[in-house]
């Protein structure tokens, strides 16, 4: 979804950018105005939030089907709250990385590495390429999710956090 999401940010930017100019996007096949930029780059969002062949969403937390065994030490280990004892550095991966559940703490809003070119997808603690998730993948998607439920403020069309839950 790295490549998903920053894609996204960056056409949000531009059909920005286009709009202000009063100009259009030049392709190959035609012309794209701004609206249809923004509309393409919330087509990605839709697809991170679950409008892909898997309908699973990539942002954790987000929709009744979303990954559960994300590679993440803060969202494999047990809870503070359910165990107060000392936790040395490899007992956290020694004790519960193998685990075959899912993850005790859901570290939501944490968009993960998502389904290979080929749209699969395996939702496996070990699987670190896919369930992963890094800041520079959730950063851009702020960015996106600010802009499109600034649009729906707006009434231009409606925000992915908004349209179904």
């Amino acid at each position: 979804m790295q490549y998903v999401s920053n894609a996204a940010f960056l056409l949000t930017i531009y059909s920005d950018h286009l709009q202000t100019l009063n100009r259009r996007l030049i392709c190959d096949r035609g012309e794209l105005g701004s609206e249809e930029v923004r509309v393409f780059a919330k087509s990605q969002v839709d697809y991170i939030l679950g409008e892909n062949p898997k309908a699973t969403s990539y942002l954790v937390g987000y929709g009744s089907r979303y990954p559960q065994r994300m590679h993440h030490r803060g969202g494999s280990i047990e809870s503070y709250g359910e165990n107060k004892g000392f936790i040395r550095c490899t007992q956290g991966y020694d004790n519960w990385f193998h685990r075959k559940g899912p993850n005790p703490n859901v570290i939501v809003g944490a968009l993960i590495g998502g389904p290979n070119e080929k749209d699969e997808f395996s939702d496996d603690r070990k699987n670190f390429m896919q369930t992963e998730a890094y800041t520079y993948n959730t950063a851009s998607l702020v960015g996106v999710l600010a802009k499109l439920h600034g649009l729906e403020d707006d009434g231009v069309f409606n925000s992915p956090l908004t349209a179904s839950r």
